[in-house]
């Protein structure tokens, strides 16, 4: 008997976690690229250590979660001394924010934040 309720314990297990639940699957993904430059060896104090002559990546990753409401996203790239991206996020409020971001060595760091106002309207249960 206790094998029988293990098995159909399992077999509920994957059908959520393939159709999700009755509120709505999640949704999450990211993708990484590394495009650095040949590492040289340098000697720092005495030690040598591997030193990457031009540092290239972009990054994403978002997620989407609607039974939470946890709905965010990410992208940055970089190439050399120069960083570039964008995140947003929905806020408790209903709001989205929105932030461009820029970073070099000479300017420094930079942000722009927008925020895009979404009128929530109340359900009424009658």
């Amino acid at each position: 008997m206790f094998s029988k309720v293990v098995i159909f314990l399992a077999v509920v297990a994957v059908a959520v976690a393939q159709y999700g639940y009755e509120h709505g699957a999640a949704y999450s993904s990211q993708h990484i690229s590394r495009h650095d430059g040949h590492p040289d060896i340098v000697n720092v104090h005495g030690h040598q250590m591997d030193y990457s002559t031009h540092p290239k990546y972009t990054f994403e990753y978002k997620v989407e979660d609607h039974h939470t409401g946890d709905m965010k996203s990410q992208h940055e790239s970089r190439d050399g001394d120069v960083v570039k991206g964008v995140y947003s996020l929905h806020q408790p409020d209903g709001s989205e924010r929105t932030v461009h971001y820029h970073g070099d060595h000479h300017t420094g760091f930079h942000a722009d934040v927008k925020y895009d106002t979404h009128h929530i309207v109340p359900k009424h249960h009658y």
